[in-house]
């Protein structure tokens, strides 16, 4: 992206992510019917995703790849036009009983094939794959035997669905890109281009860098922390793994172990209220609840997480004598109180939320507070001559997000008409025998396989429309199941055999990406039990009273500690197997099971047991064995 901002403004590109910005906060103050607002706000994208993403290295000559991009553009602006000129027509029409024209099912056709190439060009083929396996599915399923057959619906009626209706592509999923997902997208460039992000990553340095294994830990708080502005497990590697992953190979820590540990920080950061992931915004959308009441129940998820994590960094510092920082990589941090009022944008955000307002009236402030509060101290200035650079930016994140979430209502359409999710739901449970295990187990591997090649808020919104019907035919709460899908869905993002933050990390650090994805996929481990324990505990997820989700809190981080020395292998010594074996178990059995059962208070004392006795009797052996040094000189 160009930086000077004379060159940007000359780019017709940043006039059109101007007007994108222009356009979204006017519908905020002036709220338009849904037939106006999502439609602009898709064709925008979509011009900016063409013209950001031209076609290039497809072995066509250049003039033919121009005239391709000139052509789709041509044809996103006749899709606009046709939806500004038609708006008091599709505000009003009744669908299955009002007419369909020609020219509204060869708008659709053209909107559908506008997507898949803005797709292709932005997340790549895999997405692009799975819908028009969808796509051939609505066309061709009524021709399917037995239960995946549905009755045919004809091209003129999947035009209206898909494109003339509010419940296809132009559905929940652009309503929550319009509504929510572009506003923090604003607030999330604007905070790192006035120094937010290297403000966490400072912040970080001075709160546990001094610490016994204080790179890793630096990579751990600094990623969670650009998690409260970035959703994306991706953008959090290369934002922070460039700074982050040198410091920890610096320390005496492997580069496959560097790697793995800023994947899993940084794919941690979209479980971390108070934004989380953009998969969080669908999610409230989806329920029908206030954002605030996702965000607040993804606090113990999101801690039990890093817990785990923090733990096994410290302890495999102890044990390997590895990843401590010296006196020189302090030097050339600025100092933090000339910076500390950066931190007021989050604060008001999340000060925002807990008071009631929506989430794009906090967020609105929050961004607004990012552009006034560095001017209270000159170290924090920014040029204002920035601001096209933030305006172009904001446009490039916005189109590359909007146009795979719009696309992804083809496939809520073909599933909620041709019925697939109830019948994938009772074929989920059928084939699993009815047993709850064996079912979350096909769920699981459903969201892990998804989420291997789609960004985590595509895998989720699938998943939500395929599996969450099944858990909740179990007995699940939707809260419940909605969580355990957007959950496996992001620890997709290190698990192999595709991991894409792991892998983005491995380049990062130079080293092999599998070997990176494995290392980083036993690190975490334990995460893959913290689904099992909201599933089991409500309270979890802050259901029940205070004293309730307190209990719970305090014994699931708890639990995950113990984990991580059992993973570690060390507490104040080396463990040995059988001692590493109990812990793991106590650590699971808690995990997994109701707070205040049997089974969970077994494990939590056993464990609490276990670890005084470990403490006491260690300490006593080494001074045992100095008492016997000094008497033998």
């Amino acid at each position: 992206m160009a930086t000077d901002y004379k060159t940007i403004l000359r780019d017709p590109r940043a006039w059109i992510a101007l007007g994108f910005v222009v356009f979204q906060y006017w519908i905020l103050f002036d709220p338009q019917q849904p037939h106006l607002e999502r439609p602009v706000h898709l064709v925008i994208a979509l011009l900016l995703a063409f013209l950001m993403l031209p076609l290039a290295n497809t072995g066509l000559p250049r003039i033919v790849e121009r005239g391709i991009d000139a052509a789709l553009v041509l044809a996103t602006l006749a899709v606009g036009t046709y939806y500004w000129h038609e708006i008091p027509r599709l505000a009003t029409r009744i669908e299955n009983v009002s007419p369909i024209e020609g020219y509204d099912v060869a708008i659709a056709v053209t909107l559908v094939v506008l997507l898949l190439e803005a797709v292709r060009r932005t997340v790549g083929n895999i997405l692009l794959a799975v819908i028009v396996a969808f796509l051939l599915y609505g066309a061709f399923g009524h021709l399917l035997p037995g239960e995946l057959g549905f009755s045919q619906i004809g091209i003129a009626e999947w035009a209206e669905i898909l494109a003339m209706t509010t419940g296809g592509i132009l559905g929940v999923t652009t309503e929550t890109s319009v509504n929510f997902i572009f506003y923090f997208i604003v607030f999330g460039v604007v905070y790192s281009a006035v120094g937010g992000g290297q403000l966490f990553i400072d912040l970080a340095m001075r709160m546990v860098g001094k610490s016994r294994g204080g790179g890793a830990k630096v990579a751990i708080v600094g990623s969670s922390l650009m998690g409260t502005i970035s959703g994306s497990a991706v953008a959090n590697v290369t934002a922070t793994g460039v700074f982050t992953i040198p410091l920890m190979r610096r320390t005496g820590l492997s580069a496959e172990r560097a790697a793995a540990t800023e994947a899993i920080a940084s794919t941690g950061g979209q479980l971390m209220p108070p934004i989380m992931g953009i998969a969080a915004f669908v999610m409230a959308d989806l329920l029908v609840i206030p954002y605030a009441e996702i965000a607040l129940a993804g606090v113990f998820p999101a801690l039990a997480f890093y817990f785990a994590l923090f733990a096994s960094a410290d302890l495999y510092a102890r044990k390997h004598g590895a990843g401590t920082l010296r006196d020189e990589d302090f030097e050339g941090i600025a100092p933090m109180a000339s910076r500390i009022h950066m931190l007021v944008p989050p604060v008001v955000l999340v000060g925002g939320l807990v008071m009631g307002y929506s989430a794009q009236i906090a967020v609105m402030f929050a961004t607004l507070s990012c552009l006034l509060v560095p001017f209270l101290n000159k170290a924090t200035h920014y040029r204002l001559r920035d601001l096209p650079s933030m305006i172009f930016e904001t446009g490039q994140q916005a189109a590359v997000i909007a146009v795979p979430i719009a696309a992804i209502g083809i496939v809520v359409a073909v599933a909620i008409q041709s019925n697939l999710a109830l019948k994938f739901a009772s074929g989920l449970i059928s084939f699993g025998g009815g047993s709850y295990v064996v079912s979350l187990a096909l769920v699981i591997l459903g969201c892990i396989i998804m989420g291997m090649g789609l960004p985590t808020v595509a895998a989720y919104i699938i998943g939500a429309i395929l599996y969450v019907p099944a858990m909740e035919s179990l007995g699940v709460e939707p809260l419940q199941a909605h969580f355990f899908v957007m959950y496996f869905c992001i620890l997709s993002m290190v698990t192999p055999p595709v991991s894409l933050a792991s892998f983005a990390a491995a380049g990062v650090a130079k080293t092999d990406a599998m070997k990176t994805s494995v290392v980083a996929f036993g690190m975490c481990a334990v995460a893959f039990l913290i689904p099992f324990a909201f599933l089991a505990d409500k309270a979890l997820l802050f259901q029940g009273s205070v004293m309730q989700i307190a209990i719970a809190g305090v014994g699931l981080l708890f639990s995950t500690v113990i984990w991580a020395m059992g993973i570690t292998g060390f507490i104040v010594r080396d463990l040995n197997r059988t001692e590493r074996a109990l812990l793991l178990a106590c650590g699971a059995a808690a995990m997994v099971t109701q707070t205040g059962s049997l089974i969970w208070s077994a494990s939590i004392a056993a464990s609490v047991l276990y670890v005084v006795l470990h403490v006491v009797f260690a300490r006593r052996n080494n001074h045992h064995g100095h008492g016997a040094a000094r008497g033998a000189r």
